[in-house]
């Protein structure tokens, strides 16, 4: 076995955060509503979609976009043990991402053909990814975590790791983390609010994707 991440996996991670400014973080409830929401996204210009594994809908929903949604680029999120990472990978997620890490993750995720994004708070979380050869983290929960102050701050030291920050970000400050060099995009869970969903009204979803393309994109980088 593998203890080491492959190269690959690092530009694996790299194409899917370049498909758009944001990841959608979605919590579905229903799985009716997994593939309208999913067109609706991809519609609207993000095609890469974070569902996480907080509902009994979860792994339904993921294989059901998997499936029937063409452009979607769907991964799991709130992976918590490799029994999780392999139930998403099964039901069809090209990718996963974990709120934080554990070895038992790390490793599992390293003899896999899955890219995983693993979730870091801290400088010894991270370092201790680095040394499984991991360089692509998901920062979280990013504003009660300091926000862009951190990710500055990691920056001089970690000059060639690169972090997808996620948790509390709203498409006013988007921009201000997509500006950074080490930020490659950011997760978003206000793209799915609970009336829009509740009312169906997908065209509204579609409506705050093309938004969140155009102002959490940041001018200059």
């Amino acid at each position: 076995m593998n203890n080491l991440l492959p190269q690959d996996m690092t530009f694996r991670i790299d194409q899917l955060c370049q498909l758009g400014p944001v990841i959608p973080v979605l919590t579905i409830d229903n799985v009716e509503d997994a593939i309208p929401m999913a067109q609706a996204l991809v519609e609207g210009g993000l095609p890469v979609l974070e569902v996480t594994l907080r509902t009994s809908a979860a792994l339904k929903a993921i294989e059901a976009i998997a499936r029937h949604v063409p452009g979607a680029k769907v991964g799991a999120g709130t992976v918590i043990t490799p029994d999780d990472f392999k139930r998403a990978v099964d039901c069809g997620s090209t990718f996963i991402v974990s709120p934080g890490i554990t070895t038992e993750l790390l490793e599992y995720a390293i003899n896999s053909d899955t890219p995983f994004l693993p979730g870091i708070q801290t400088v010894s979380e991270m370092m201790e990814g680095i040394q499984r050869g991991y360089k692509r983290f998901k920062f979280f929960p990013a504003e009660i975590s300091g926000g862009t102050n951190t990710l500055k701050a990691f920056q001089g030291p970690f000059g060639d790791v690169k972090f997808c920050p996620t948790g509390g970000i709203r498409v006013n400050t988007a921009a201000n983390y997509l500006a950074l060099d080490n930020v490659m995009c950011v997760g978003g869970t206000w793209l799915t609010p609970a009336d829009l969903v509740s009312a169906k009204d997908w065209a509204g979803i579609a409506t705050l994707a093309k938004q969140a393309c155009i102002s959490a994109r940041p001018v200059s980088k």
